[in-house]
């Protein structure tokens, strides 16, 4: 028995010409934000050795497990608390969700940075970064941000650095080296579906979930 396409195909040369050129043109609007993504970023990426000396940095969460980071978060932290020893950064500005009691992505990670060395006092926690457009507008609006060095996996790490630069702030991008195993290809899967909300966040400049009253918590543990 003959299998049938679901779809009937074009049966002159020009309906199949056309057929493919649709294609074609949906494979270039697919891959539009992420070439985007890489124009606008590849320049600002640095290794944590490289990158240059900044009074913030900024670390996306990525999710708990029983309370405590994952490993990829882990690794994130990591990289913040190198950076903190290594005097690239004075201040650590943890972003994530906490939009439910039992959920706190920001303590959970200041209390794995401070585990590392990283005093309290130069921790500063952003509770409502629910995705990445909000932590950076937040970064800058809320929390005064103005320059700063953003921690994350390389395959998140461009999003990060565009969509910071489009709220208006001077970034760096250290991406974090992973094993490429299956949750790497996961997130680097993910990160094409997400490069077309992150472009429609850059062109519209929707406001956060949650914005607020500014807060003067980076100034503070500057001062320190």
């Amino acid at each position: 028995m003959r299998r049938r396409w679901p779809l009937p195909l074009p049966r002159s040369r020009r309906g199949r010409r056309r057929l493919v050129q649709g294609v074609m043109l949906g494979c270039v609007l697919a891959l539009t934000p992420a070439t985007w993504m890489h124009a606008v970023a590849d320049s600002r990426l640095r290794s944590a050795g490289e990158v240059p000396a900044q009074d913030v940095a900024v670390v996306f969460g990525a999710g708990l497990w029983n309370g405590r980071p994952t490993p990829y978060l882990a690794h994130r932290l990591d990289t913040a608390a190198e950076l903190y020893r290594g005097g690239k950064v004075k201040v650590v500005l943890v972003t994530g969700d906490n939009s439910r009691a039992e959920y706190d992505e920001p303590d959970a990670m200041r209390a794995y940075l401070t585990d590392r060395g990283v005093p309290d006092g130069r921790i500063v926690s952003d509770y409502a970064g629910f995705d990445t457009w909000d932590s950076c507008v937040r970064a800058k609006k809320i929390f005064g941000v103005d320059r700063a060095v953003l921690v994350t996996q390389g395959f998140h790490i461009r999003r990060a650095v565009a969509l910071c630069r489009e709220a208006g702030i001077d970034v760096y991008g250290v991406g974090v080296d992973e094993p490429h195993d299956s949750v790497w290809y996961y997130g680097g899967v993910r990160e094409l579906l997400a490069a077309g909300k992150a472009a429609a966040d850059a062109a519209f400049e929707p406001d956060p979930v949650f914005l607020g009253p500014e807060e003067r918590g980076v100034t503070e543990a500057l001062g320190r």
